[in-house]
């Protein structure tokens, strides 16, 4: 234990130096510190915004790689379907009419291949520097120079109902669960994105899909965005073609069959 005659009493010189120098000593610190920060900070921007250009993690970049790997994760899962299938074709006790019925509503929920005639159909952005090519219009809004998602709907409803077998909309087979949506300009399908222009094939009686088509009151109107401003649109006959079965995975929980 110290003697308390050698310490030294409040107020004293010697207690003021013992309580000054400490913290004139941390105030330095801080000061340097923050110069040291202030200098570091500025040969890292050298003049450029370091929140907005440290980000290297953009919002389009999250999605656009959540799609590339949701691609991945159809192939994994459209090659885990393959097995299966080919485990399934081993005899397992079923008759030949069960195997038909099973092949026939696999054919209609769209996850086996469907081979016929088609049409592809193409639609695309008008260009940006669009104006009206008809009297009596008015120049355009930006909103009338791009896809919207109902374009896309009534095109795939229009092909349905012309009796197609199976539609692919871009790289992907629809099944009665898909849901074309569009976020901005891009299109949003079965958890993948894609931009214009966008192509949809249907696998079915060409005239009949052609003319259902034409028939379309929203693809009418559509029309006059294609003559009016330039939207892209274009109908070709593909011969022959394969469309692949839908590889995905199936949200649907509850169903009962339609009487």
């Amino acid at each position: 234990m110290s003697n308390s005659a050698d310490s030294p009493q409040p107020g004293s010189s010697a207690a003021r130096r013992g309580s000054f120098r400490p913290v004139r000593i941390l105030t330095v610190g801080v000061f340097a510190l923050a110069g040291l920060l202030f200098f570091t900070s500025f040969h890292t921007a050298k003049g450029t915004n370091i929140r907005t250009d440290a980000s290297l993690l953009k919002l389009s970049d999250l999605i656009q790689e959540r799609s590339r790997k949701n691609g991945e994760l159809d192939e994994s899962n459209a090659a885990l379907r393959d097995q299966v299938e080919a485990l399934a074709e081993r005899d397992d006790g079923s008759t030949k009419a069960e195997d038909e019925k099973l092949a026939a509503l696999e054919k209609s929920a769209g996850t086996q291949k469907v081979t016929g005639e088609a049409i592809t159909v193409t639609l695309d952005d008008a260009p940006p520097n669009a104006t009206a090519k008809l009297p009596g219009y008015p120049e355009p809004q930006p909103d009338y120079l791009v896809i919207h998602q109902q374009d896309l709907q009534a095109v795939v409803n229009a092909l349905w109902q012309g009796g197609a077998e199976g539609i692919k909309v871009m790289d992907q087979r629809l099944i009665s669960t898909s849901a074309v949506r569009c976020v901005g300009n891009t299109l949003i399908l079965q958890g993948r994105v894609y931009s214009p222009p966008y192509k949809i094939q249907a696998v079915g009686d060409p005239d009949r899909l052609q003319k259902a088509l034409a028939e379309s009151p929203a693809i009418q109107n559509y029309m006059v965005y294609v003559n009016v401003y330039g939207l892209g649109w274009k109908v070709e006959e593909n011969g022959t073609v394969t469309l692949p079965g839908y590889s995905g995975t199936v949200d649907l929980r509850h169903a009962k069959p339609v009487e």
